[in-house]
């Protein structure tokens, strides 16, 4: 019997539990039907007190918890409220909520207290664990007490107390938690996770730590699917050397994506940044500010409305109001790009690039900076403050290491150099125009200016042209060079023409006039007769930016027309000698010291032959002069074409004769008697 039993036993223990749990239940409410009809009439419990509404009823029969399982059951009644006492493997059920734990009370069939290994399911993925719990069955509110674990999927949340309500599946804690999600860990005192949205709200001391970053936060929300994290207080997050604060804005932790809205701040070993938005793609690594943006990194500094940072490839774009800074240079224009493994940055829109002592406007610019070359188009304008110089073209190429420029194009397809010169302004055009530095001049501001091809120079006081000309800063001397045509000179009424002409400035004003090989001068207060002096070197000296005297020497010729006090023509003079020295006053011939076996005639005014008094080679040049700043650029002021090229102009366009020259009595002739021309 003892083994056949124990074998029945093992076999049937199921069926015997579940008889015995059906006995139980009987015998529960047999003993308590018996004990209530055995209590006198007026012992009973008054029917009003029994939930007998239909109301009540219904509401108690809807809100029901039923009991599935337990070991022991055990009922009472005390009153009007009943209690279930559950123990053991106790299963309850309300729709498709279930509890299960090792004890429970059930109060009138609505409110359970469960204890020891509590576990609450919710669907097929929300779970929650917990020691103890309290459960309203009408309010549908759980209470969940000691070691709390909530799973929904593969996220879990770890407290030591949870309110649970089913209805919102929403759940609560005050005392602090934890959620885990794959290698995200999440901690906070407070928190509401809405299950069914798989949103969790954290509030305070939020601290989030992932193998990528750690977060710390005022107030977070999470939401369990997506991944996404939604900053809604301030927030810090660090990542290795990087930094980012916020108090709005999202994360996309499974996408790496992110977007800081309210006092972003950015920070990574020296770089900062601000903006009103701050990006953050990780997988292209991406760095986006946007509204009121700034970026800085050691003496680099960048703002602008849009700034976008290509941490791969080591490229900033800025756009809108741009602005960037260095060590070095300081950039403004409406768009930059800078690449700073490549090291060459470009500009778009109006751009200003202050590189001191120099300045360069343009309408876009690109620069390398390993190779020190960059290139400005459109409306150029560039500045040297040290050497008081501006060149206005088209388009400009530079070296900054070497302060090379070459400007071509601008007004009329030629670039305009500007400079002062003793308070009055300077204009300088011509086809191409080059800006160096002097190497063997230790100043680094020393510069030397290259202009070639119709080189025109227009000052209120002189005026010049050539076919190219060079300009030092260091011994502010101009030297003008011929090619198709010698260079002509002009100061007030003469004009100094040579094979190579050079102009030497003193305290910004002109000092002297070098001429070499073949100088000549013509000189005429009326352009009626014009005064001339010819050698094959000749230097003009100046005073207050007056002629003073001019000094000949080799092969001297000149032609001068004396006049009186009054201005009357006396008589016109011409010598040959070995050197001269001649003396102005008003721009007019005083006096002249001839050298070295001087020959000369003087001639009574209506005597002379004024035409046959022009020397070989004589041309009095008006076509050209420039008597304007337009005149730069006027083409009818061209030099001649190579066919008529030489160092006049041809006999058709030189000055014309005296009129009424061939009369004696139109020549305005003096009343005074002839002066003696001073010779030794």
């Amino acid at each position: 019997m003892g083994p056949f039993y124990c074998q029945e036993n093992e076999m049937f223990a199921p069926e015997m539990k579940q008889l015995q749990r059906h006995i139980l239940l009987f015998g529960a409410f047999l003993m308590a039907a018996v004990a209530i009809s055995a209590q006198p009439a007026g012992q009973r419990p008054s029917p009003r007190l029994a939930p007998t509404s239909p109301t009540v009823q219904d509401t108690l029969k809807k809100n029901k918890v039923d009991v599935d399982h337990a070991d022991v059951f055990e009922y009472i009644q005390r009153k009007d409220t009943v209690f279930q006492k559950l123990n053991g493997n106790v299963e309850l059920r309300q729709d498709s909520v279930y509890m299960y734990c090792d004890t429970a009370v059930i109060k009138n069939n609505t409110h359970v207290t469960a204890n020891g290994k509590v576990i609450i399911q919710q669907g097929d993925s929300t779970s929650v664990f917990a020691d103890s719990a309290m459960y309203d069955g009408i309010l549908r509110i759980a209470e969940l007490y000691g070691d709390v674990v909530l799973v929904n999927g593969e996220q879990k949340l770890f407290t030591d107390r949870l309110t649970y309500d089913l209805t919102q599946k929403l759940a609560t804690y005050s005392n602090g938690a934890t959620l885990t999600l794959d290698s995200t860990q999440l901690t906070s005192k407070r928190g509401y996770y809405y299950v069914q949205e798989r949103q969790i709200y954290f509030k305070d001391s939020v601290i989030v730590v992932n193998p990528e970053f750690h977060l710390r936060s005022d107030t977070l929300g999470f939401n369990t699917e997506t991944e996404v994290v939604s900053f809604l207080g301030p927030t810090l997050i660090s990542s290795d050397s990087t930094r980012i604060y916020t108090e709005d804005g999202y994360y996309d932790t499974k996408n790496n994506l992110a977007a800081f809205t309210r006092n972003a701040q950015f920070q990574k070993g020296e770089q900062e940044a601000t903006a009103d938005t701050i990006r953050y793609d990780g997988g292209r690594s991406l760095y986006s500010l946007e509204g009121n943006a700034r970026f800085e990194e050691g003496e680099r500094r960048a703002t602008a409305d849009f700034i976008r940072y290509d941490e791969a490839n080591d490229k900033t774009f800025l756009s809108g109001n741009a602005r960037y800074q260095d060590e070095k240079q300081d950039i403004v224009a409406d768009e930059i790009t800078y690449d700073a493994k490549k090291e060459t940055y470009s500009t778009r829109g109006r751009s200003v690039i202050s590189d001191p002592p120099q300045i360069l406007l343009a309408d876009q610019v690109d620069y390398n900076e390993e190779k020190g070359l960059g290139i400005a188009l459109g409306n150029v304008i560039w500045r040297d403050t040290s050497a008081e110089l501006t060149i206005v073209c088209e388009a400009a190429e530079y070296d900054r290491k070497t302060d090379y420029l070459k400007a071509s194009g601008g007004r009329d397809g030629r670039p305009l150099l500007i400079t002062t010169i003793e308070g009055d302004s300077l204009f300088m055009v011509s086809d191409t125009l080059l800006a160096i530095r002097e190497d063997s001049v230790a100043s680094d501001s020393a510069r030397q200016l290259i202009a070639y091809y119709d080189v025109r120079i227009y000052k209120s006081d002189m005026q010049a042209v050539c076919d190219s000309l060079s300009y030092k800063s260091s011994d502010s001397t101009f030297y003008f060079f011929p090619l198709r045509q010698n260079p002509i000179v002009w100061s007030d009424t003469s004009q100094f023409t040579a094979d190579t002409v050079m102009m030497l400035l003193a305290d910004d004003k002109i000092d002297k006039i070098f001429m070499r090989n073949n100088g000549f001068i013509v000189n005429s207060p009326d352009e009626l007769f014009f005064n001339q002096v010819k050698g094959k070197n000749v230097t003009a000296f100046f005073e207050e930016n007056e002629l003073r005297r001019m000094a000949v020497v080799g092969n001297a010729e000149s032609v001068y027309y004396a006049r009186d006090e009054g201005g009357g023509y006396v008589g016109v003079n011409k010598t040959v000698c070995s050197e001269m020295l001649l003396y102005f006053g008003d721009n007019q011939v005083d006096q002249i010291k001839f050298f070295t076996e001087p020959r000369a005639e003087m001639k009574p005014m209506k005597q002379a032959d004024h035409e046959a008094l022009r020397m070989a080679g004589f041309f009095w040049e008006k076509i050209r002069r420039p008597m304007s700043l337009a005149d730069l650029f006027d083409p009818g002021k061209a030099p001649p074409s190579p066919a008529s090229a030489g160092r006049g102009r041809p006999a058709e366009e030189q000055a014309p004769p005296v009129e009424g020259a061939s009369d004696p009595a139109a020549i305005p002739v003096s009343t005074e008697p002839a002066g003696e021309t001073e010779k030794e």
